[in-house]
């Protein structure tokens, strides 16, 4: 049999010792990607964004939502069909009336354009 001098002993022993502790860090690793994982989850439940996530699946937008409230302005290009020449120009005169409103506005960079009325939101009064 073949015997291992003393250093080639330690050497082994040493081996051992630093699988051993990449072992451990590895463990480590993974246990603090869970807590952190853990504790974003719980942060994101209790604020309460977890409710407003639409890419849920019972969060989608309701139909009104989708077609923009059922206003009688608002215009829809058809999805399918055959592209003729009446419906362009219907869809340009459409976009016309689209651009001269925006055209309407004095400032575009200013801060009243982010206001509930020019955005059509109804006030809580």
């Amino acid at each position: 049999m073949v015997e291992l001098k003393e250093e080639e002993r330690n050497e082994a022993g040493k081996m051992s010792k630093g699988s051993k502790n990449l072992m451990i860090m590895g463990i480590v690793a993974v246990a603090i990607a869970f807590i952190t994982t853990g504790v974003s989850l719980m942060i994101y439940h209790n604020s309460g964004d977890i409710y407003l996530d639409r890419s849920r699946p019972g969060y989608l937008p309701d139909n009104e939502e989708i077609s923009g409230g059922g206003d009688e302005d608002d215009y829809t290009f058809s999805k399918n069909g055959v592209l003729t020449v009446q419906n362009l120009d219907e869809y340009l005169q459409h976009l016309d009336l689209e651009v001269k409103a925006i055209d309407s506005y004095s400032d575009s960079f200013g801060p009243d354009i982010l206001s509930d009325e020019n955005l059509g939101i109804a006030s809580e009064e």
